[in-house]
């Protein structure tokens, strides 16, 4: 079995896939915080190609940082200086080859994630 990483956001305010989200990964290791990817979510609220794909796949630390601010300013949530939310890292660990997907759950006060499948 080989390993991915997949993420899924939805906009919980307005109800439907956040189209557009500019998505960030990162590989942690020590104190170095190293990009890999960036993306952008499709009209799904998914993106078009796994962010890390398996011939890429290593067990350890990542962090997604997902652009929330830019986001709210496009889907017309009134601005605020500056934003309660503006960019969502979310941290986690991959030890072992198999699909991870943290998908993330997004409103202009809050969020939540967790371990999907």
């Amino acid at each position: 079995m080989t390993g991915y990483l997949t993420t899924h956001v939805l906009d919980t305010a307005r109800g439907c896939p956040a189209e557009g989200l500019r998505i960030q990964l990162f590989r942690i290791n020590g104190e170095a915080r190293t990009l890999l990817k960036t993306l952008t979510t499709n009209g799904d609220g998914r993106t078009d190609e796994q962010i890390l794909p398996a011939e890429a796949f290593e067990t350890g630390v990542y962090e997604l940082v997902f652009h929330a601010g830019d986001y709210l300013d496009r889907t017309g949530t009134p601005p605020q200086s500056p934003r309660f939310l503006d960019t969502v890292p979310i941290r986690f660990g991959m030890s072992q080859a198999s699909h991870y997907h943290v998908p993330l759950l997004l409103s202009p006060f809050g969020f939540s994630t967790y371990r999907g499948s």
